[in-house]
């Protein structure tokens, strides 16, 4: 299970830990900030692994969305279906 979560959310929410962490693979960026296209490192990411779902955590802001979008091209570009879920979210108020 993997996690893909904005760097500001561990800050910004208390029980980030508690509520997101178990069970999952982390990976955190921010695409405001990281000057690189996620959804090429994480369609890789996703097509050698055996992923089986995918949780995006980020802040309720405009810059946070593209690290939702890019695992969306991501799921896309590296073929798979996901049993589970396609891509669950998790908006958190700033």
């Amino acid at each position: 299970n993997l996690l893909i979560a904005a760097d500001c959310t561990a800050y910004a929410y208390a029980k980030f830990h508690d509520e997101f962490l178990k069970n999952r693979v982390v990976l955190v960026g921010c695409p405001k900030l990281d000057s690189t296209d996620y959804a090429v490192k994480l369609a890789e990411i996703i097509r050698q692994n055996a992923v089986q779902s995918i949780t995006v955590v980020r802040m309720k802001v405009p810059c946070c969305g593209g690290l939702e979008m890019a695992a969306k091209r991501a799921l896309e570009a590296s073929g798979k279906r996901l049993s589970c879920c396609q891509c669950k979210r998790s908006v958190l108020q700033r």
